[in-house]
């Protein structure tokens, strides 16, 4: 995710171990770079490899704080004294976007309480952050969520457990750590997605910067895992986060600029300075070929997806389901859609799925004919299952905050407005309730009774350093909507997290 393995190579770095790989070769003229998280495992790993030495020399890194003990463990299996160095250089999570980590966690809670052992990865992950990021911050955490208050209080207690670490310069105004419940807003975790980035991660899915095209219908073997990577992929930074049809256009005009430099294939090499000539453009020449073939791979099997799943008009429901609140429309186009074959079993679970959150308490509710439907088509009960899970997980009860506030005149009027400058369009009406949040938050009303301040202080100025962590995950549009509020606030930084990136799937 940090670094591509040509890049490695550039920094002489020619050989890739894991250290728990069994039956490596002894290789006395090498040094060893670790680098590792502070696990029991880990350390008792290290210790087995300082008793029996395979490299000349070691110089040990820890992605986060590692006790006095096992430092102590560690000192004494090194008696051939091969360890040049220890130090802590915190990355104990997984940087995504220039804004944006995940812990790579999967099903962080049970029930509605912390899996004891996540909770004590997730703690050590945010730690890391805030100590590769240099910042001790106030916390706020989301009051109708345990989780939530029990995360703050875990990382309150490192942070006054490790004060020497965490004394850093102090800032006029200290950073903010706001925790929050992915239960309160499962609505955007189901939508379709509209921006390259979350499309990507929505339709084919997106692992550590890995697409997995194994499945497209004629790829070929290059193609069948492909990276995207803004750091090293000028078109995916440019194009991460506009919208599929500005993608299309995008990708022509990428083409079309390949053609014209295409070396002539019978261009004819006379001179040394001709083949000289050729030489050098021949490299750029190659990386732009494998740019444009992944892309124009990757978009065209987006579209391909797109019409055999028909998820434009899917999509238009969920948007209608997501956005507004005309209860019989809604009804009538979800059974519409539950009644087209070319509608997949998932998504009908989804628009069943997205109309049991938005009208789980309305007089005239249609859910309980559209759970038989769903089971007429799969002839399982496994998705009627999930969408009371759903329910059970982020409905009305589970809430802390209105999903769906019945927006006051102003607001209404934006929107009105807005679709009428036609920048909104239909497939991307969608506001997550995290852009409200932080909205709220950076304007300075952000409501302390909704969202407290753990320990005795409060903020008194605007935040303007704000990291915001989800437990239960993060999404792509959260992601695009950080990405927005930080180029229109000038002066304001947010960084997300979560416990993971999800889609639908997830």
């Amino acid at each position: 995710v940090v670094y591509t393995q040509s890049e490695i190579l550039q920094r002489e770095v020619y050989l890739f171990e894991r250290l728990d790989s069994p039956n490596r070769e002894p290789m006395k003229h090498l040094k060893a770079i670790c680098f590792l998280r502070p696990t029991k495992e880990n350390v008792e790993l290290l210790v087995q490899e300082l008793r029996r030495p395979k490299y000349s020399i070691y110089f040990i890194y820890f992605s986060n704080v590692i006790s006095k003990s096992d430092v102590k463990a560690l000192a004494e299996a090194d008696e051939q004294e091969v360890v040049a160095e220890v130090q802590e250089f915190y990355g104990d999570y997984i940087a995504v976007n220039p804004h944006v980590f995940s812990l790579n966690l999967l099903g962080c809670c049970r029930g509605r309480s912390w899996d004891p052992a996540q909770l004590t990865r997730t703690t050590q992950g945010l730690t890391a952050l805030l100590l590769s990021l240099k910042k001790c911050p106030m916390i706020r955490y989301q009051l109708s969520s345990e989780p939530a208050k029990r995360l703050a209080e875990c990382v309150k207690q490192v942070i006054t457990k490790e004060y020497e670490l965490f004394e850093f310069r102090r800032t006029e105004v200290p950073p903010l750590l706001l925790i929050l419940d992915r239960s309160d807003d499962a609505i955007t975790p189901l939508l379709n997605q509209w921006t390259y980035q979350a499309m990507v991660h929505e339709l084919l899915g997106i692992n550590n910067n890995r697409i997995d095209l194994s499945r497209v219908p004629g790829i070929s073997k290059d193609l069948r895992e492909v990276v995207l990577s803004a750091e090293n992929d000028e078109f995916y930074a440019n194009n991460m986060y506009l919208n599929f049809a500005e993608i299309g256009t995008n990708i022509k005009n990428l083409m079309e600029d390949f053609q014209r430099r295409k070396p002539k294939e019978q261009q004819k090499l006379e001179s040394i300075a001709d083949m000289k000539a050729f030489v050098e453009n021949y490299p750029q020449f190659k990386k732009m070929s494998g740019t444009v073939s992944k892309h124009v791979t990757v978009v065209g099997e987006l579209s391909r997806l797109v019409a055999e799943r028909n998820l434009l008009e899917v999509s238009e429901v969920e948007q209608e389901l997501a956005c507004q609140s005309d209860h019989s429309s809604a009804l009538q186009s979800v059974r519409r859609l539950l009644q087209s074959p070319r509608v997949s079993e998932l998504d009908a679970a989804r628009l069943v799925m997205l109309y049991a959150l938005r009208y789980e308490r309305h007089g005239s509710s249609g859910l309980p004919g559209l759970l038989e439907e769903l089971r007429g088509r799969g002839g399982t009960d496994r998705y009627r299952k999930l969408v009371s899970a759903v329910v059970e997980y982020g409905g009305k009860r589970a809430r802390g905050s209105d999903l769906f506030s019945p927006k006051d005149a102003v607001a209404i009027t934006k929107q009105f407005l807005k679709g009428l400058k036609g920048i909104e369009n239909v497939y991307t009406q969608h506001q997550p309730l995290l852009q409200e949040t932080l909205d709220q938050l950076i304007k300075g009303k952000l409501k302390d009774s909704q969202y407290p301040y753990l320990g005795p202080n409060t903020l008194r100025d605007r935040p303007q350093d704000i990291i915001v962590f989800l437990i239960g995950g993060a999404t792509y549009e959260e992601a695009l909507a950080v990405f927005n509020l930080n180029r229109s606030n000038p002066g304001v930084r947010i960084v997300l997290g979560g416990t993971t990136i999800h889609n639908t799937r997830r």
